[in-house]
């Protein structure tokens, strides 16, 4: 079973969880911002945590981003064909 949704078919624990989780990388970041600065300057293997970080909070963020909207009941447009 996916996740939990509202009679409308809406994400509700999806936005939540994304939401919280979205909250909690951020503060993260800011809390741990010295040793993180440190860490992602070394050079070497660590050059990839950058981006893996970036990946992390646009995966996560982008999540909460569409479910959040989808509550909201803002969904893409779909294109229709040529024909």
């Amino acid at each position: 079973m996916g996740t939990k949704e509202n009679k409308k078919g809406k994400p509700v624990g999806k936005a939540v969880v994304f939401g919280v989780l979205s909250i909690v990388i951020y503060a993260l970041l800011f809390v741990y911002e010295a040793p993180i600065i440190d860490n992602f300057a070394k050079g070497g293997f660590f050059a990839f945590l950058p981006i893996a970080a970036a990946f992390l909070v646009s995966y996560v963020h982008g999540s909460f981003t569409g479910s959040f909207w989808s509550l909201l009941g803002v969904e893409a447009s779909k294109k229709r064909g040529t024909n």
